[in-house]
């Protein structure tokens, strides 16, 4: 007699379950094992996976509520995007136009746009209005096969505006049926109103805006809530970036660091000391720091939309952090200024190209690593026993395509906790409702 469960996907073509390596993320050489299957099935209860195996053996076993046919296809864990900034108010399509024609990033900064443009806006913005302008960008990420998503603030860049952020935040992972991750980030710019006193923001956030954060993750954040900082000319030198760190660690927050976009701080190293969990951007990194992150825990994550959005010639050197045996991972970097993209299929696509990264590579990259980067890896990034029924069902044979094709998307089915999120197929959605 079958045993009874809800969830049920048979007829897998190939399966990627991009295992963890020894409890941990995959480092070094060793990305880009994805676990291989054919002919599988993946069997899931009240959300959890319970068994993954053979497709005809587990049809024959389990008596499922909903059970899909992947007719042949591709199917992967539910993506991963550790980084991004995707609640926001307004756009800078005018500022892409002035970057086009020759402006740089810190010219425009510096004339009041880029950051403080669009703090601005969303420190105008309602909590409601804020939710309704990220929906469709969650929406799309959801549809591009995102099941787990980092969101940062940033835009506030004052107590009860990040503040605000948060509670968006808080208030969209209850409603959207993707997973988020929250992260703080006071330290994204210095507003307008400390331009000739960037050391007395600092002291507002460690002395006012930090224990505001952490009294509000006590009353609404179950989980991990990260605190995070803009290391960079223009924005938060090493010291000042030290402190709020230190401040951060102190109050139990994780810590994230933006490094070496544009120039080498040093805050790989400072990364490492304090056991950030992860440093992104990580452009320009000093030979020195990529091996002072390899040897530690960090997760170094790539934003190749970033200088793809910027025009910019420099990506990530992958390659000497997997040759140095660091943890990589890869992220959209969502943003209104350099880098509004949702797909982190077309971040796998970047990644092949400018980062050469094999296709497997840049698979685990979006998953099981990325999961490791926002501490969510106990229950996401891969397809095992134990962990969240987060799948995506792909229009696609096998996993290279994920990387080799781009501008289109290619998932098919996106599911979460068991649940369709997203379909291509309405008639797959007709009876999933039943």
């Amino acid at each position: 007699m079958s045993e009874s469960i809800d969830f049920l996907v048979t007829n897998i073509g190939q399966l990627c379950t991009v295992p963890a390596h020894d409890g941990g993320p995959q480092r070094g050489h060793r990305l880009g094992d994805l676990g291989l299957r054919e002919h599988a099935a993946i069997a899931a209860h009240e959300g959890i996976i319970i068994e993954v195996g053979d497709s005809i053996d587990l049809a024959a076993r389990y008596s499922a509520t909903h059970q899909i046919d992947a007719e042949g296809r591709l199917v992967t864990p539910g993506l991963v995007d550790p980084h991004t900034h995707v609640l926001w108010a307004g756009d800078r399509a005018d500022e892409f136009e002035r970057r086009i024609a020759g402006a740089t990033y810190q010219q425009i900064m510096a004339e009041g746009g880029g950051i403080n443009r669009t703090m601005l806006a969303t420190r105008h913005a309602s909590i409601h209005q804020l939710i309704d302008e990220t929906k469709p960008r969650l929406n799309a990420m959801l549809a591009h096969g995102s099941t787990t998503i980092e969101c940062k603030t940033g835009y506030g860049l004052n107590t009860p505006s990040e503040i605000a952020m948060l509670t968006a935040i808080a208030l969209l992972d209850m409603e959207h049926p993707a997973e988020l991750a929250a992260t703080f980030l006071g330290a994204h710019a210095i507003p307008p109103e400390y331009a000739d006193d960037p050391d007395g923001y600092v002291t507002l956030i460690c002395d006012e805006m930090l224990p505001a954060v952490v009294q509000w993750r006590d009353e609404h954040w179950p989980g991990t809530l990260f605190c995070d900082v803009f290391c960079e000319v223009g924005a938060f030198d090493l010291d000042q970036t030290r402190r709020i760190l230190e401040a951060a660690k102190a109050h139990g927050l994780g810590l994230k660091v933006h490094i070496d976009e544009f120039e080498s701080l040093g805050a790989g190293r400072l990364a490492a000391e304090l056991g950030a969990i992860s440093v992104d951007h990580v452009v320009v990194t000093s030979d020195d720091d990529i091996e002072a992150i390899a040897q530690s825990d960090t997760i170094a994550v790539a934003l190749p939309p970033t200088p793809f959005g910027l025009g910019l010639p420099h990506y990530t050197p992958a390659r000497r952090f997997i040759d140095a045996g660091a943890a990589l991972a890869i992220a959209t970097d969502c943003n209104p200024g350099t880098g509004w993209n949702e797909s982190m299929q077309f971040v796998m696509a970047l990644a092949a190209r400018y980062l050469h990264l094999t296709p497997a590579e840049a698979l685990a990259a979006a998953t099981i690593n990325a999961a490791f980067a926002i501490d969510r890896a106990d229950h996401v990034g891969s397809i095992e026993v134990g962990k969240q029924a987060d799948v995506v069902i792909w229009n696609v044979p096998s996993y290279p395509f994920l990387s080799y094709r781009f501008g289109s998307n290619l998932a098919h089915t996106v599911i979460k906790r068991g649940h369709i999120a997203h379909s291509a197929d309405w008639r797959a959605l007709l009876a999933w409702m039943g």
